[in-house]
């Protein structure tokens, strides 16, 4: 039988089958852990296997360890705010929204680092996720790696910049340095 189910929904008692991928037990229950197509699977062992299968066309999500392409809408001295675009390389379908505190910018003397001297509004970057945060639309993300921080920004003339250092790109037309938190890209996460 293969009918939708969304996040969260109860779909047999526990002791009737074998929890599968796509689910979690809670209360006795076994429940959907994401929407898609629920599978029931005869083991020779007796109990069937449930689990939930997401289909193409449902919306992937971001996930804890994913590594995400976002684009910074603002920043404050605490952290910068995000939308994210991909994960991985796959474009989503509706904005998730993220913030990097800045203790998450760096992995060394985060103490002294500075967000406007990390991020512009604007700039687009690779960055992992850390925590589903509070409020489902606001997912926790970090730089923290060499691979991670600004992939692509704009100099005030409105060129693409281009990186001269981990923390410095420079505007190939008017040659003036701003300072970022730049990714060590790896070719296979460009998107430009």
């Amino acid at each position: 039988s293969v009918s939708p189910r969304s996040a969260g929904e109860r779909l047999c008692r526990a002791e009737e089958a074998t929890a599968g991928s796509g689910t979690y037990t809670r209360h006795g229950f076994i429940c959907s852990s994401l929407a898609g197509c629920l599978e029931k699977r005869s083991e020779d062992s007796g109990l069937p296997v449930v689990s939930v299968v997401r289909d193409a066309t449902s919306q992937l999500l971001p996930d804890v360890g994913a590594v995400v392409t976002c684009k910074v809408c603002s920043i404050n001295s605490r952290f910068a705010k995000v939308h994210i675009l991909y994960v991985g390389s796959t474009p989503l379908k509706s904005t998730f929204r993220g913030t990097i505190r800045r203790e998450d910018i760096r992995a060394t003397e985060k103490d002294k680092v500075e967000v406007y001297k990390s991020f512009r509004p604007g700039d687009i970057v690779l960055a992992k996720v850390i925590s589903l945060g509070d409020a489902q639309s606001n997912y926790l993300l970090s730089t923290a790696e060499n691979e991670l921080g600004v992939v692509v920004a704009r100099s005030e003339a409105g060129v693409q910049m281009v990186p001269i250092s981990w923390c410095e790109m420079q505007c190939p037309q008017t040659h003036t340095k701003d300072f970022r938190k730049v990714a060590r890209v790896q070719p296979q996460f460009l998107q430009t």
